[in-house]
């Protein structure tokens, strides 16, 4: 069967990630999290002091690059590979609002998105890989035979974030996550490196009234009419 690279784009909290992995599994190819590795740099920046609300010590931060390992390694009773920063599983920091409220901002910075865009060139030269992002189709994979732009409302994206970190506990309010989806739209679609655009040949898919299922199934016919040619 023909093996071929599924680049997934679009703006935060549209389910990418539940996608990819529904993919990835079902056919058997890689998946990897881009914005897990973005998150990871951010919790890096964040552990010693080189972002706050109103500060960012760029250069130290660009200094400290080539000390910063990242990898990822297959969780079996999760069923997907979690994220790990200098041999630390930091799959469940890299997911809280803190970090969310961060990420965007560093991943403006050029010479984060050069070291990582690197990385994630190199883990899908082999093809048989599904990868999500904000520049996958566009940067890290503008030759990818099958490539996905996922959207929706920012209402219905925040009362998704919402729901999933209330119900691991956290302590937000809808009108908070809102506010940062929004925030992260903004500083996606502006940035200067890789703004966060829909590449000529990608489909979209606004996932507002689709369920999980509905989505698998629409974008799976897409896989299968590509790799069965």
């Amino acid at each position: 069967m023909k093996k071929i690279t599924i680049a997934i784009d679009g703006f935060s909290s549209t389910g990418k990630s539940t996608l990819a992995k529904q993919l990835a599994k079902h056919l058997g190819y890689i998946y990897v999290d881009t914005g897990a590795m973005y998150r990871a740099i951010a919790l890096f920046a964040m552990e010693n002091g080189y972002i706050s609300k109103d500060f960012l010590d760029k250069e130290s931060l660009i200094n400290s690059l080539p000390s910063i390992k990242l990898h990822f390694q297959f969780n079996a009773d999760i069923g997907f590979a979690e994220m790990y920063l200098n041999e630390v599983n930091v799959e469940k920091e890299i997911r809280t609002i803190a970090v969310s409220s961060f990420v965007s901002k560093i991943a403006e910075i050029s010479e984060v998105r050069a070291k990582l865009v690197e990385q994630q060139q190199e883990m899908g030269k082999n093809k048989a890989i599904v990868m999500d992002g904000r520049d996958i189709g566009t940067v890290v994979f503008p030759d990818a035979e099958l490539k996905i732009f996922m959207t929706a409302s920012p209402e219905t994206r925040a009362q998704r974030r919402f729901d999933e970190l209330e119900a691991k506990g956290d302590a937000v309010t809808y009108e908070e996550v809102l506010a940062n989806v929004q925030e992260r739209d903004y500083i996606d679609t502006h940035r200067d490196d890789s703004p966060l655009i829909m590449a000529e040949d990608a489909i979209e898919i606004d996932n507002s009234y689709l369920t999980r299922e509905e989505q698998f199934d629409a974008v799976l016919e897409l896989v299968e009419e590509i790799i069965n040619i």
